[in-house]
């Protein structure tokens, strides 16, 4: 699953450029500003602001709203365990928790959703709002609310009146330090209640964050002026169906799901009616449109869909996950482990709040006993188990996104030969410390008009190129009128995912888990399976398009109709596992099935050499055998890294006569291919990967090719080292000609790419400190003023691992060797005993910085050492460190 929300502050715009990627720009206080925060911090404001704001974790204390005693749990990592009577009164308190723990980071999530940043951080910010309102997310996730059953939609309720009690009795800085820091600069900010739409609408960026190819859809649409068919079709190969496993080599035959699992019945209150509570929290949260002019001035991202990624999670390096589950038959339980761990982009606080519900006598009204991970603001639980099963998620890869060339005429657009009027609307931004801003959101059949708002959709429209059935060219029988491009999307359109959470939360066996899996259709997920009667499974799940004429590679001509959406698979048709005789299932988001399958998902998946590195380590396991939990950690914690392998095989007869350099060299040739934090031999594996592919496919090219998705040119680079004559290996700018030539000066540029980096001592190298991971907060924690930044920011953190690697720890090519993406968290389910499970997360439960569970969980994550996870109730009693009572 996904990059949760960095900064809305910008970055230095001298770094180099990220492909439709990251980088949202460096915020600059005023000087007048960091001079009055220095001087607060002088007069220990931090210290008694922050802490005023560590939620109460032991006693008693009143809560209106609530319809009997709940018991809040807190184990030393302060993770809760609710206990409830109610269903009403379990989400109540979970709502009421989770503001506890993290209200600043639901609270900047919902102004991100629903584009209104401009609100809290001024006109800068218009260009990302603009963009993100002409999606429509949370009025998409209006529509979705209002469609809720009554069931769930009195729990959705119920979690709002739980963050409302808690933003009741604790406004503004009471609720989170950054409310302090916001008032320097926006002193008229007043808290909203939260409402359900906020819940849902994060689903929305979570999507976003999984929405597979329009990076490389967009990438090969922006290189089609400047290269062949041929030259795009070799940065972008398929899938190797020959070298890497796919998750479900043969589709099982089980019975059909009729309609998914109905949700428990509700007691009282099971209507339940949207509104805004009353109390101190209710206010606009703009202020008023003359208050003084925000201390922060802003710089742009170079794009807008790089401040998007940014805030909600980049779709780009290192995004994915691994999950596998493996059968009873083979382990020393006798029962099934599941190991799940999906990679986002690195965040603090974690995008992740573990928590468990229960109910304390769990029945047909009260249904809950539940417990994993989560995101703060969203009910339920996301990932984790139940009394019965467990499962786990990782990113389809599937094409769930479309971009159209439009023809408009005025107010028009062409659509299989007659002028349609466009659809459009007004929305209006709130600016701190402006005007109100307007802008006209124009859409077509296909979906909203994104060109003119960001500039690699703008720079398709002003140089077309669309992908006819697997060709590439530039359209001729286009309608009259002006280019434009619009956006289909899954996410777009309301769905039943707010619902699926319960339904997988509340699932027994594994027809209840298919019922979720149909329910669970953004973000599209595979979803592994496990129970405690000894059955593994996988569920291909998610709303996944069937295509016209088109194959969704490149943008498509959306005046005619042959190239639409004609549906959606059948669910019954998608892909399904269901104890495979192999006894293992591995999801990495490789391919699905086998290139015969009758439907096209897409021509993106990642290539496969995670799952092919974790296939091979589970057979390892199974023929030592009986494989146990320590087994499936010592697989997440793998750093293999096959690229550096290839690598130590291309150079193995190479000599470049740089002493100093082929003595580096011979590094590689003793190595085991493992990125581990203290080697030497994975920096110069890691720095002369990074230049040979700078070196063959960027430097002094007129036409450089991109370098976003290192599994891709993994597969790329492998191919041109078995092809001497490829013309890539000569670049006359470099001096360069040839395979050899190349190699040689690749490997001497890294040698003293390294040496300025990390010394010309070879036993001073290592991985971990140049591939270090620094924990930015997602909002403060880049304001360009360091007393600002050390409140907020922890680390950097070595580590090791690596992009295609099981550890993955993501970097970008060409951008520096800074961790960006990593495994959100990781768990381990053991269905023999549920209390022998374990679980770790990135960061730690608590958003505050400087609470003791800020950072609590990171040097366990850094090992991939994961925490006893106690389920039963003698096992929460033994591990609880606070009990707090909610009092009605």
């Amino acid at each position: 699953m996904p990059k949760p929300q960095p900064s809305p502050y910008a970055v230095d715009d001298t770094a180099p450029r990220r492909s439709v990627g990251r980088t949202v720009g460096i915020t600059l206080f005023s000087i007048v500003a960091g001079i009055v925060v220095l001087a607060l911090i002088a007069v220990g404001f931090v210290a008694f602001t922050a802490q005023r704001s560590f939620p109460q974790l032991s006693g008693e204390v009143k809560v209106p709203g609530l319809d009997a005693q709940v018991t809040v749990q807190r184990d030393v990592l302060g993770i809760p365990t609710i206990t409830a009577d109610s269903s009403r009164d379990l989400f109540f308190a979970q709502g009421y928790v989770q503001a506890q723990d993290r209200f600043w980071e639901m609270d900047f999530r919902r102004h991100v959703t629903s584009g209104r940043l401009s609100e809290l951080f001024g006109e800068s910010q218009l260009g990302t709002d603009k963009f993100l309102r002409t999606l429509g997310w949370h009025a998409t996730a209006e529509q979705e609310v209002e469609a809720l059953d009554p069931i769930a939609r009195a729990y959705y309720d119920a979690y709002a009146d739980g963050v409302n009690a808690y933003l009741a009795e604790n406004p503004g800085a009471d609720a989170s330090f950054e409310y302090a820091v916001l008032g320097l600069q926006n002193p008229d900010y007043v808290i909203e209640p939260w409402t359900p739409a906020d819940s849902v609408a994060w689903l929305k960026a979570m999507a976003w964050d999984l929405r597979s190819n329009i990076e490389n859809e967009t990438e090969r649409a922006v290189l089609a002026p400047g290269f062949t068919e041929a030259q795009i079709d070799g940065l972008y190969p398929g899938y190797p169906f020959d070298r890497n496993p796919v998750i479900v080599p043969k589709i099982s035959t089980v019975p059909a799901v009729g309609t998914a699992p109905d949700l428990p019945a509700e007691g009282e209150g099971a209507e339940g009616t949207e509104g805004e509570p009353e109390g101190d929290t209710a206010g606009d949260a703009s202020g008023d449109t003359d208050a003084p002019t925000a201390a922060i001035e802003w710089t742009r991202a170079d794009t807008v869909i790089d401040a998007v990624s940014e805030l909600v999670g980049d779709a780009g390096e290192g995004i994915g996950s691994n999950s596998w589950v493996v059968s009873g038959s083979v382990t020393e339980t006798g029962m099934p482990l599941l190991a799940n761990d999906p990679h986002l982009g690195a965040s603090l606080p974690s995008v992740w709040h573990q928590i468990q519900l229960k109910c304390s006598t769990v029945t047909e009204e009260c249904p809950f006993d539940v417990a994993g991970f989560g995101f703060s603001g969203l009910p339920g639980v996301v990932i984790g188990h139940n009394a019965r099963i467990a499962w786990g998620f990782t990113n389809l890869t599937t094409d769930v996104t479309d971009l159209y060339l439009e023809k408009v005429d005025g107010d028009s657009y062409w659509y299989d030969g007659a002028l349609v009027p466009l659809e459009t609307h007004t929305e209006t931004f709130k600016v701190a410390g402006g005007e109100d801003v307007e802008l006209e959101v124009r859409s077509t059949a296909n979906g909203p008009i994104v060109s003119g708002l960001t500039d690699d959709f703008t720079a398709i429209a002003e140089n077309p190129y669309i992908g006819t059935g697997g060709t590439v060219v530039a359209p001729t029988d286009a309608p009259a009128g002006d280019y434009a491009v619009s956006l289909r999307w899954t996410a777009l359109e309301p769905g039943t995912t707010a619902s699926a959470i319960f339904a997988l939360n509340t699932a027994q066996d594994f027809d209840d888990f298919r019922g979720a899996a149909a329910l669970f259709d953004v973000p599209a997920q595979n979803l592994i399976y496990a129970d405690v009667d000894g059955n593994i499974g996988y569920q291909t799940p998610g709303k996944l398009p069937i295509r016209g004429a088109g194959d969704g590679s490149m943008p498509q001509p959306g005046w005619d109709s042959t190239y639409a959406w004609q549906g959606f698979i059948p669910f019954e048709e998608l892909p399904v596992s269901y104890n495979p005789t192999e006894g293992y299932i591995v999801t990495a988001n490789n391919a699905i099935v086998a290139a015969d399958y009758r439907y096209g998902l897409t021509t993106d998946w990642d290539y496969g050499w995670r799952a092919a590195r974790i296939d091979e380590l589970i057979q390892r396991a199974i023929a030592k055998g009986p494989v146990t939990a320590d087994d499936l950690n010592a697989i997440q914690a793998d750093n293999y890294s096959f690229i550096g392998m290839r690598l130590t095989a291309a150079y193995s007869e190479i000599t470049t006569g740089d002493d100093e350099t082929d003595a580096a060299l011979d590094l590689l040739q003793e190595w085991d291919a493992q990125n581990s934090a203290d080697s030497a031999a994975a920096a110069y594996a890691n720095v002369l990967w990074d230049t040979l592919v700078e070196n063959i496919f960027v430097d002094g090219r007129e036409n450089p090719a991109p370098l976003s998705g290192q599994g891709r040119l993994f597969l790329v680079v492998d191919a041109l080292l078995e092809d001497d004559a490829s013309p890539w290996w000569t670049n006359e700018e470099l001096g360069v000609s040839g395979m050899a030539d190349m190699l040689k000066r690749s490997a001497i540029d890294a040698y003293e790419r390294l040496v300025d980096e990390q010394g010309d001592n070879h036993s001073r190298w290592n991985w971990g400190s140049l591939h270090a991971l620094p924990l930015t907060n997602e909002s403060f924690g880049e304001s360009g003023i360091a007393p600002i930044e050390w409140l907020f920011n922890r680390g950097p953190f070595p580590v090791g691992g690596g992009s295609s690697v099981v550890n993955a720890t993501g970097w970008d090519l060409g951008q520096g060797f800074e961790t960006v993406t990593v495994p959100s968290m990781r768990m381990i389910v053991d269905l023999s005993d549920f209390d022998d499970s374990r679980w770790n997360q990135l960061t730690g439960q608590s958003g505050h910085a400087f609470h003791t569970n800020y950072t609590d969980q990171v040097e366990s994550w850094q090992k991939a050492e994961l925490t006893p996870w106690a389920f039963s109730s003698k096992a929460v009693d033994a591990a609880a460190t606070d009990t707090l009572v909610l009092m009605p």
